[in-house]
């Protein structure tokens, strides 16, 4: 099984986790940035207000072709309720993704509310299929049996299985 690992990170805690599945199931690792980068003061001052909006920032890597994965990890950090503008554009971005299977996972603070099936809802539209959602606390981030759930969903995941999102 070949999996592909996509991930944006702000702080660094989306990507210590993207970090942890690549190390343990191996693949590829994409990290999607925003061309136009964001600052501490411009996350809270336009970051927010265009994730609640769903817009999507233009990123690097333009196009991400998962066309050799037979499994995709997603994930993502949660701005005001949604997912962030990078991680909409990541979605847009996806190309050879029909029929894939996602694990999606989100970072947050505290509720990630509507950022998991705004993301599922993109990824539908797409093709694409959520098996798997996980969302991790800044104290779940640590703990390993949250993030051992998380890869051991990942190591089980594949284009046909029935698991629920």
């Amino acid at each position: 099984m070949t999996i592909t690992t996509i991930y944006y990170s702000y702080s660094g805690v989306t990507r210590g986790v993207a970090e942890k599945v690549h190390a343990a199931c191996g693949g590829k690792l994409v990290e999607v940035t925003p061309v136009a980068p964001y600052s501490h003061l411009s996350v809270f001052l336009s970051g927010a207000r265009r994730a609640k909006k769903g817009s999507c920032d233009v990123i690097e890597p333009a196009t991400i072709d998962v066309t050799g994965a037979d499994v995709i990890v997603l994930g993502t950090p949660v701005w005001a309720s949604h997912p962030p503008p990078p991680v909409n554009g990541a979605v847009q971005a996806l190309a050879g993704c029909s029929g894939k299977t996602v694990v999606l996972f989100a970072t947050c603070v505290g509720q990630p509310r509507g950022t998991l099936p705004l993301i599922a809802e993109a990824l539908a539209a797409k093709e694409v299929r959520v098996t798997r959602e996980f969302v991790f606390t800044k104290n779940d981030v640590s703990d390993p049996a949250r993030i051992g759930a998380l890869i051991e969903a990942v190591k089980s995941a594949d284009g046909n299985t029935d698991g629920d999102a």
